[in-house]
C-alpha cells in the first residue's frame, strides 16, 4: 500500500469516528461537509481494496499455472483478473486526481440572448429546451426561476435550477458564448445570420457557502410580466433583489415565474448566493491562474466556445476541437457524447498536471 493510500485509509477511520460524534450531528453544515468528504474517501479506499484483492488472487494463480492439468484454466482466469486489475487501476487513477470541489453540487443556469436580436432570443429558447431534456435524461430535477419572453416566442433571458448530485459536473462546460449560424425564417434572400447566446452555470450555494444579511440587499416586489411587458398577474408576486445597491459590486436578481412572492424571494436569494459564490470562485481562479475557468464574455459574435451551424447540421466545440454532425440530436437533449469528450479532456489535463507535480521518485502503487 502506498503512503497516499495509507493516509486515506487513516483519514477514513477518523471520518467514521467524527460522524458518530453528537456535536457534529448538531451542526448541519459541518456534518454535510464531513459526510461528503467521507463518501469521497470511502469510494477511493473501496476501489483500492478491490484492486489489492485481485492482486492477491493473481498471486495465488501462479501456483496453478505450474500444474499441467490446471494450467489452461488458470491462464484464462489470470487473463480475466489482469483485465479487471487494469480497469481498477484506471478507476483508482481517476479517483486520485484533484477534483473540482463543486462537481457534486446542484446548479443554477442562466441563459441570455446576446448579439442577433430575435434570432438570438429564439435560440435561447431552443437552448433552454435542450438543457431541460438533457437534465431529465440524467435524472435531475429542474425548476424554472425567471424568464422574459419576446413577442416572437423567444427568450431574452431565463434562469432555472437543476437539482441533483453531480449536476455541476454534467453542466459546467456549458458556460460561455454559444454561436448559432442559420437562415432566419424571415430571410428572403437565404443569407446566413450569426447570433450568440451566453450561458452561465453557477454551482448552487447555501448558507454555509455564502452568508447573507438582510442589510446586504434590497427587496422590491412588482407584478410579473409577459411578452411585450404586459402584466400577467394581479398580485405583486414578482421579486427583485438588489445586492449592495448603487455600489460597484451591485448584483440584481429577479424572479417572477412562481405564483408566491415568498417562494420567488427564496428562489431569488438562491440565485444571488450562487452568483456571489461564482464571483469568489472567479477571483480565486484568476489569482491561481486556473485555465479551466471560462467566463461568459461580452456576448460579441467573435467570442465563442461552441458554434451551431444549421446549414451543415454541424456543432463544433472550439475548446477541444470536437465536431459532430448530430445537431438535431444535440438540440433534442443528447449532449452525452459532447460532455464526455469535454470531461475526458479535463481528466487528461488533470493527469498531466498531477504528473508534473509528483515527486520524481514516487513509488509504484503496489510498493510496500
Amino acid at each position: 500500500m502506498t503512503d497516499r493510500m495509507k493516509s486515506l485509509t487513516y483519514e477514513l477511520e477518523l471520518l467514521e469516528r467524527s460522524l458518530a460524534d453528537p456535536e457534529l450531528l448538531a451542526d448541519a453544515g459541518r456534518y454535510r461537509e464531513t459526510m461528503q468528504r467521507y463518501s469521497e474517501v470511502k469510494s477511493i479506499v473501496d476501489v483500492d481494496e478491490r484492486r489489492r484483492e485481485v492482486e492477491r488472487q493473481l498471486a495465488e494463480l501462479q501456483e496453478l499455472l505450474d500444474d499441467p492439468d490446471l494450467a489452461a484454466e488458470a491462464e484464462r482466469e489470470a487473463e480475466r483478473l489482469e483485465a479487471q486489475l487494469e480497469q481498477l487501476e484506471q478507476e483508482l487513477d481517476l479517483l486520485l486526481l484533484p477534483r473540482d470541489p463543486y462537481d457534486d453540487k446542484s446548479v443554477i443556469v442562466e441563459i441570455r440572448a446576446a448579439a442577433g436580436g430575435d434570432e438570438a432570443s429564439l435560440f435561447a429558447r431552443e437552448m433552454l429546451d435542450m438543457y431541460l431534456r438533457y437534465a431529465a435524461d440524467l435524472g435531475f430535477r429542474t425548476e424554472l426561476l425567471d424568464s422574459h419572453a419576446t413577442e416572437v416566442g423567444g427568450l431574452t433571458k431565463v434562469s432555472f435550477a437543476i437539482t441533483g448530485r453531480g449536476a455541476y459536473r454534467a453542466f459546467k462546460f456549458e458556460s460561455g458564448v454559444h454561436r448559432v449560424q442559420r437562415v432566419p425564417a424571415t430571410e428572403s434572400q437565404g443569407r446566413i445570420h450569426t447570433s450568440t447566446v451566453t450561458v452561465a452555470v453557477l454551482p448552487e450555494a447555501d448558507d454555509v457557502d455564502v452568508a447573507l444579511s438582510p442589510a446586504d440587499y434590497r427587496v422590491d416586489v412588482y407584478r410579473s410580466s409577459g411578452p411585450g411587458g404586459q402584466s400577467v398577474n394581479t398580485t405583486d408576486s414578482a421579486v427583485r433583489i438588489t445586492y449592495h445597491p448603487g455600489q460597484e459590486d451591485e448584483i440584481i436578481v429577479t424572479c417572477q415565474d412562481g405564483k408566491s412572492q415568498i417562494k420567488n424571494k427564496e428562489r431569488a436569494l438562491a440565485v444571488l448566493r450562487s452568483r456571489l459564490l461564482e464571483r469568489e470562485r472567479a477571483k480565486a481562479a484568476s489569482a491561481a491562474r486556473e485555465a479551466r475557468l471560462v467566463q461568459i464574455g461580452s456576448g460579441e459574435r467573435s467570442e465563442r466556445i461552441r458554434t451551431y451551424n444549421f446549414p451543415q447540421s454541424r456543432i463544433t466545440d472550439h475548446r477541444i476541437g470536437f465536431t459532430t454532425r448530430e445537431l438535431s440530436a444535440v438540440l433534442a437533449g443528447d449532449l452525452h457524447e459532447l460532455t464526455a469528450a469535454l470531461q475526458a479532456e479535463e481528466l487528461t489535463r488533470l493527469a498531466l498536471e498531477a504528473a508534473r507535480a509528483a515527486p520524481a521518485a514516487a513509488p509504484a502503487r503496489g510498493a510496500a
